[in-house]
């Protein structure tokens, strides 16, 4: 091959596509950003070279200044605007599921904090999401300490309105009690269309009860109670170790869900694992909701959060399993929990859940699914009450 001659697609390499990708983004929106930053931040002092600087921070840079959201997006005081967004960032603080390391209720601030490191491009994935996408953080659910079921009503009323408007809604955690109200306020807005759950995770999260209420290690038996999220389709990877409660292992077996260990995925390789999910998932359903518990990861990688175990997914393994599903399936939502910021080591676990949501966002927009031109037929314009199933 010659100087200045581009290699053909087939022999060429990750890094010279990215390369080639880079040139077919445009600049629209970082232009937008700037000026919206000198239109109320002000021009710089007349020292200042660099004209695209203001006076007080605003958008992207510098990564250290200025106000937290998710990756400095654009905080919506109005939640009734929220529609008018491809994506919403939503917080939920709740950690009174917890039943042994508290913490996870710092979540959303770790996690929108350390945000601030990333640009909205990848390069790999020649993706800019400020380019490509509308991005808002619509700010955290009021939730109620130490009460789990009003709490839970807080957050079903708020995911089913995200939802319901058509901005497709990306849930910071939070304790993964915080599964259930929000797949019932995705139900609520289903009609007659079912959800599939692919939930990663080294715990099978179906015990009916845990030290007498639904706690964090219960939302997937009372989610699956609902019609709309039969438990046929609920499926979880990464399961293992010492803390499967086996009346959690029993509620799997009794409901028929599937599970596959992370030595099933190593074994049976990522694309056959990615195939299992997701013909399991999309068996009779309409769309699929991914709930991600950090701690499927290795604790070595993840050190804060409440359940570390050791063993899990490699951070390369489940980032490749959750794009390759994103890819290939309609996903409706997506949550991130058990980031617990008080045991985190160098904000690497909140780093990793930022990675987690970038790269969802990136893969929708390879896929096609977002921008959305319209509403999903999914989306049931009312909003209406569940309807529960009867388990013998």
């Amino acid at each position: 091959m010659t100087q200045g001659e581009r290699p053909s697609e087939q022999n060429s390499t990750e890094a010279q596509r990215a390369l080639e990708k880079e040139t077919q983004l445009s600049f629209t929106g970082w232009q937008q950003e700037v000026s919206r930053g000198l239109e109320f931040g002000l021009e710089a002092a007349e020292s200042i070279r660099d004209r695209t600087i203001s006076t007080f921070s605003r958008g992207e840079l510098p990564h250290y200044a200025g106000i937290n959201t998710f990756l400095k997006a654009p905080y919506i005081e109005d939640v009734r605007k929220v529609g008018e967004y491809d994506v919403a960032i939503v917080g939920v603080p709740h950690d009174s599921g917890t039943t042994y390391r508290p913490g996870t209720r710092f979540g959303p601030q770790g996690i929108r904090r350390i945000s601030a490191l990333y640009t909205p491009y990848n390069f790999e994935l020649g993706v800019d999401l400020r380019e490509q996408i509308t991005l808002c953080d619509v700010g955290d659910v009021f939730t109620i300490p130490g009460n789990n079921e009003k709490s839970f009503d807080q957050i079903s009323k708020g995911i089913a309105h995200i939802f319901g408007s058509g901005a497709f809604p990306i849930i910071l955690g939070g304790d993964h009690s915080i599964g259930f109200p929000t797949v019932r306020g995705v139900c609520r807005h289903l009609g007659d269309k079912k959800v599939g759950i692919i939930h990663f995770d080294r715990h099978v999260d179906t015990q009916e009860t845990d030290l007498d209420e639904r706690m964090h290690t219960c939302p997937w038996f009372h989610a699956t109670n609902i019609k709309n999220a039969p438990a046929k389709n609920l499926v979880q990877l990464g399961i293992g170790g010492w803390q499967v409660p086996r009346a959690g292992v029993k509620v799997c077996r009794d409901r028929a869900t599937n599970i596959l260990t992370v030595t099933d995925i190593t074994e049976m390789g990522l694309d056959a694992a990615v195939e299992f999910a997701l013909e399991r998932a999309l068996d009779g359903t309409d769309c699929v909701y991914i709930s991600f518990d950090i701690d499927c990861i290795d604790a070595g990688f993840v050190p804060g959060t409440g359940w570390p175990e050791p063993g899990g997914l490699l951070p390369r393994e489940a980032l490749y399993l959750l794009g390759k599903i994103v890819q290939k399936a309609p996903v409706c939502g997506l949550e991130v929990v058990e980031v617990s910021p008080p045991y985190d080591v160098s904000d690497m676990t909140a780093l990793m859940a930022t990675r987690v949501i970038c790269d969802t966002m990136a893969h929708l927009v390879i896929s096609g699914q977002l921008p959305r031109k319209e509403k999903p037929a999914y989306i049931h314009p009312e909003a209406t009450p569940e309807v529960i199933s009867e388990w013998q």
